[in-house]
């Protein structure tokens, strides 16, 4: 099953409170991206230099899934663990309290600092 419109929407709308959230569709899923704002960074969060947007996860089949970092599993330590998509070769832990904007805002922000930076493309 799809991803709705609306639950994409209610998920973005409950992260972009904590940073910069975008995604991405892809087959009727969607990638979702990160990147930390200057105004909502404060000092137990520092802002690195040379950050970038980064992909935390996933929003499939209604469900928000995130990517299984340290932090992540010590942060939810309770949440399910599940695959996004058949064929998945990651089991990723499904965020449900996205509306907790203390404890988004704890993990993704670690989260970020935990993620390589994206590599950069080379131009063929």
């Amino acid at each position: 099953m799809a991803t709705t419109k609306e639950f994409h929407d209610y998920i973005v709308e409950n992260l972009r409170r904590v940073g910069d959230v975008t995604t991405r569709k892809m087959m009727g899923e969607y990638c979702i991206y990160f990147q930390e704002e200057q105004g909502l960074i404060d000092e137990n969060f520092p802002l690195a230099e040379g950050d970038h947007r980064k992909l935390i996860g996933n929003i499939c089949d209604n469900c928000l899934f995130l990517k299984p970092t340290e932090s992540v599993l010590r942060l939810m330590p309770d949440a399910d663990r599940a695959y996004p998509y058949e064929g998945s070769k990651t089991l990723m832990v499904v965020a449900e309290d996205v509306e907790n904007v203390e404890l988004m805002r704890e993990v993704l922000h670690e989260m970020y600092q935990e993620l390589p930076n994206p590599k950069k493309k080379t131009k063929k």
